[in-house]
């Protein structure tokens, strides 16, 4: 009633206006629900179909098996055992001593080798201190006192925690994610050391330096590279998005995080150069870096899927018949001479210009065709070039540990940590190229060898 009296005193002006208003209101709600409608009939988004991650999938509860042993009829299989270890620390060596039927004494003369096995363990592992001393010499003649200038390396006074515990702090905590907490917990219940998160945070902010040397030097070799693929990722920062950018090819791997997803970040990083290819997905601020640009087939396959899904019975499954073919010839390459690479590139476009031409009306498969009207230029470089893979997945590849660092520990709270990380990470993934491991190349970093950048 109060709303009816109060309509009661408006003016015919006021009232148009309102009413116009209010229809304004009813429109937008209108066309809202008919997109809310029209979203139930989508199918869902998945990793099949989408680049949503495995672990989003909805997986539906298994039945647990009420086997426990070897199929009917089935003989098993053949256990296996570990490979005993080339340089074993300790031999024991069990012989017999009396005869079991006749108690017999048996002497090592009358040993045979039956079997060996291995027992593994770990001995306690505890910190080892060195107390350093230093001493101020009196001269005899004049008196006066000299304090020495230069100690042992390893030796100088500042923090009491050496490269070892440095190089075995960072890889816990970046390549396998452990809180300061939960990592100065470690340290204390395995080793002895008591470390608090304080002293861990100087410990990295210490090693920052060294990190951003083995940057710089990756970052040089990016900005000579012939080939370069590139991804990125959400990253959570002071808690704010972010993005984890990554570059790289066969020889090097560069990290990046910064508060943007836009090109600016590609201009900065590769500085004035531009390869000859770029291998990314069809996200804008990828595009347009280098001479040639090889679209990515996986994320095609996927967006294929998604409109097979959504109804296109025309346009998505050919050229989904198409990509699957041109990656059948991709891992066929090193056998392939030119002239045939040639041939089988020429039969796809012709396919691909008889598939353009099919009548399309679902709306899925129009936006893919449309897509590939504009880019059908990128979509067969592999085949000119037996060096460049017709997908991206090495980059996501590479991005996988921020994706895990992000849920296990929801980001990073200073601005600095952020480039300690990407600084981590470019280090690890180039000296994996070279076959070294993540823990021997972060020592290798902290010690100042430049093995990662290539020397």
């Amino acid at each position: 009633m109060a709303v009816v009296a109060n309509l009661a005193e408006l003016s015919r002006a006021e009232l148009e206006e309102l009413t116009r208003a209010l229809l304004l209101q009813v429109e937008t709600l209108t066309k809202r629900v008919a997109e809310l409608e029209a979203r139930l009939n989508e199918p869902p988004k998945t990793s099949g179909n989408s680049s949503l991650p495995p672990s989003k999938d909805f997986k539906a509860d298994k039945k647990p098996s009420e086997r426990t042993g070897p199929r009917k009829g089935s003989l098993g299989r053949k256990g296996f055992h570990r490979a005993l270890s080339d340089n074993p620390d300790e031999i024991v060596r069990v012989m017999a001593k009396r005869c079991g039927h006749c108690q017999a004494e048996l002497g090592e003369a009358d040993q045979r080798f039956k079997c060996a096995w291995d027992k593994v363990d770990i001995p306690p592992v505890k910190p080892f201190v060195t107390r350093v001393e230093l001493f101020e010499g009196q001269c005899r003649c004049c008196r006066a006192t000299t304090t020495p200038t230069k100690v042992p390396e390893g030796c100088e006074p500042g923090s009491p925690f050496g490269l070892g515990i440095m190089a075995l702090a960072i890889y816990l905590r970046v390549i396998q994610n452990i809180s300061y907490q939960r990592l100065a917990r470690l340290f204390r219940d395995l080793f002895g050391l008591a470390i608090s998160e304080g002293a861990l945070d100087a410990l990295f902010r210490r090693a920052k330096a060294g990190f951003d040397a083995s940057s710089a030097a990756i970052l040089a070799r990016l900005r000579k590279s012939r080939v370069v693929y590139s991804d990125e990722t959400g990253v959570r920062v002071a808690g704010k998005a972010w993005w984890n950018w990554v570059f790289g090819n066969d020889e090097i791997v560069l990290h990046v995080i910064r508060p943007s997803r836009g090109k600016e970040v590609v201009e900065e990083v590769l500085g004035g150069h531009r390869p000859a290819i770029w291998v990314s997905d069809l996200l804008g601020s990828q595009q347009g870096h280098a001479e040639l640009w090889q679209i990515c087939f996986s994320h095609q396959l996927r967006d294929c899927q998604y409109a097979i899904d959504a109804g296109d019975a025309v346009f998505a499954p050919r050229m989904k018949r198409l990509i699957l073919r041109g990656f059948a010839i991709a891992r066929r390459r090193d056998k392939l001479v030119d002239a045939t690479l040639r041939a089988y590139k020429g039969r796809l476009e012709r396919d691909l210009d008889a598939i353009m031409k099919l009548p399309v009306e679902q709306k899925d498969g129009k936006r893919l065709r449309k897509r590939y009207a504009k880019h059908r230029g990128s979509l067969f470089t592999f085949l000119d070039h037996r060096d460049v893979a017709p997908d991206n997945n090495v980059s996501e590849r590479r991005l996988r540990p921020t994706a895990t660092y992000r849920k296990v520990t929801g980001g990073f709270r200073s601005l600095w940590g952020p480039n300690l990380y990407a600084g981590v990470r470019s280090a690890v993934a180039t000296a994996a190229q070279k076959g070294i491991d993540a823990f021997s190349a972060i020592k290798a970093v902290l010690a100042g060898l430049p093995v990662l950048a290539g020397g």
